[in-house]
């Protein structure tokens, strides 16, 4: 049973596919690194995203404890929705964090799609909505409006698709998106809507719609910062939002170790990839794009893999090559555990969690972290625990 001061773990379900140093057409790569993964794939072992190996990783963070699986969203992965519907069949208890985009999809569409998939899965669907950032992904879609327009159509959006779950017959008639009598067959149990965004624009948003407010790996004053400017915008909106932190995470028995191994990382990268890699990410649109780069001040060359500590503990030696989360928890399994609860006692209830690659990281970070929080109250039984507590 979980303590009642408990937080929520979850894993990366690495759709655009997965290797063991930090370059590999992974995730928030940039186009530019990702058009080098045929010189990186033979000497980092990259793993193709089949249905196969995301099975793989979704079976490990079910069979591990983690309570859900985030996927990304965009031209450099397999779609979100698809892929996971597929993995619904190889777990039986793991939701599933969806992420799209509002700009590119019908609202209502996307409520009806909500309802299949909350019955099919048996409720197991979250929703996180990625209003974009990079304009070359954008314009891929069709999407050029400027960050303002963008947002204020994910107002509207969201809007519709609460208004079909809850209020159908529902109408609407704003200036991006028109409805009339709109419903979903059979209802739904409503997911919940998680949402990030560090721009003016993104707070009200998230203040009026989401369930969870995300925000990436930063320091813990600057976490306690964006906390305290949600929790204002949500209680003039007469809500509440609970708090998650995307980040990754590399322990091992010591911090020694850890360190070790992300002296290995770094030296795997070279000067003309990083580059490439910072001149993609300079031109994001994304206000915690910019907040991620402005973490090393604008260096981009480091022998040491210290050097990129932007705070006890934090490493921001991912964001020389990817996007979004760049930062990651690195040190013993104590000292991350620490770093966890640290985060926690702002008011950080989940944890969305990652680790190249992701299979074997899951495992270092549930038999090394998850007994430490266990010990620190954070944490409910492990699920052996809780398979033989069933038999007795």
């Amino acid at each position: 049973m979980a303590p009642s001061n408990s937080v929520k773990l979850h894993w990366f379900l690495p759709t655009s596919g997965d290797s063991r140093s930090l370059v590999g057409a992974g995730q928030g790569v940039p186009g530019e690194v990702r058009n080098l993964r045929e010189t990186f794939a033979g000497a980092d072992g990259f793993r193709e995203p089949s249905i196969d190996y995301l099975a793989d990783v979704a079976r490990t963070a079910e069979k591990l404890g983690f309570e859900g699986v985030l996927t990304p969203t965009g031209t450099f992965c397999e779609d979100a929705w698809l892929t996971t519907a597929a993995l619904l069949r190889e777990t039986t208890r793991l939701k599933f964090l969806v992420a799209f985009r509002p700009g590119v999809i019908n609202p209502v569409l996307a409520a009806q799609m909500a309802a299949s998939y909350q019955r099919i899965s048996n409720g197991r669907l979250m929703l996180n909505v990625v209003t974009g950032g990079e304009p070359r992904e954008q314009a891929r879609f069709g999407d050029t409006d400027p960050k303002d327009v963008r947002y204020a159509r994910t107002e509207e959006f969201l809007s519709v698709v609460r208004g079909t779950w809850a209020d159908a017959p529902f109408d609407f008639d704003g200036e991006f998106f028109r409805a009339e009598g709109a419903m979903v067959s059979g209802g739904i149990a409503a997911p919940d809507i998680y949402f990030g965004g560090s721009s003016g624009p993104a707070g009200p948003v998230a203040a009026r719609h989401a369930d969870v407010y995300l925000t990436w790996g930063e320091p813990p004053e600057l976490v306690r910062e964006k906390i305290a400017w949600m929790r204002d915008l949500a209680a003039a909106e007469g809500r509440t939002l609970r708090f998650g932190l995307r980040i990754h995470t590399l322990s091992r028995d010591t911090s020694e170790e850890a360190w070790r191994h992300a002296q290995w990382l770094l030296d795997g990268l070279d000067p003309a990839t990083i580059a490439k890699a910072q001149a993609a990410l300079r031109a994001s649109e994304s206000t915690g794009q910019q907040r991620m780069l402005a973490l090393r001040g604008g260096e981009t060359s480091y022998a040491d893999a210290r050097e990129l500590e932007v705070s006890p503990g934090l490493w921001s030696g991912v964001g020389l090559v990817r996007g979004g989360a760049g930062t990651a928890l690195v040190g013993s399994h104590e000292e991350v555990a620490a770093r966890l609860e640290e985060y926690h006692r702002l008011g950080i209830d989940e944890f969305i969690l990652s680790g190249y690659p992701h299979v074997e990281e899951a495992y270092w970070f549930a038999e090394g972290v998850m007994p430490h929080l266990r010990r620190r109250g954070l944490l409910g039984t492990a699920p052996a625990e809780q398979r033989l507590a069933a038999l007795a």
